[in-house]
């Protein structure tokens, strides 16, 4: 019961029960939105981690190749130099 002024105002079941359905509709579709958009976050995040691994791999070759590279240089300058005696 309200009291709007002087006259007093029933609510019905009716209006409850729609409030009601309306309200438990609505937390489904919040419920089901979240529900997706966390598999989507959890999808781009193993995508993201992938790149992630193979950026991490070419830099580890890269320092590889780099090492390598200092060696060869070290052991041409120690070689004696062509056409002298």
């Amino acid at each position: 019961m309200f009291r709007r002024g002087k006259e007093v105002i029933m609510m019905d079941w009716v209006t409850v029960i729609a409030a009601v359905i309306t309200a438990g509709f609505a937390f489904l579709g919040v419920y089901t939105s979240n529900r997706k958009q966390a598999a989507l976050v959890a999808y781009r995040l193993e995508k993201l981690e992938a790149k992630v691994d193979k950026h991490n791999s070419v830099i580890e070759r890269m320092y590889k190749v780099e090492s390598r590279l200092d060696t060869l240089e070290k052991t041409i300058q120690t070689l004696p130099p062509a056409g002298r005696q």
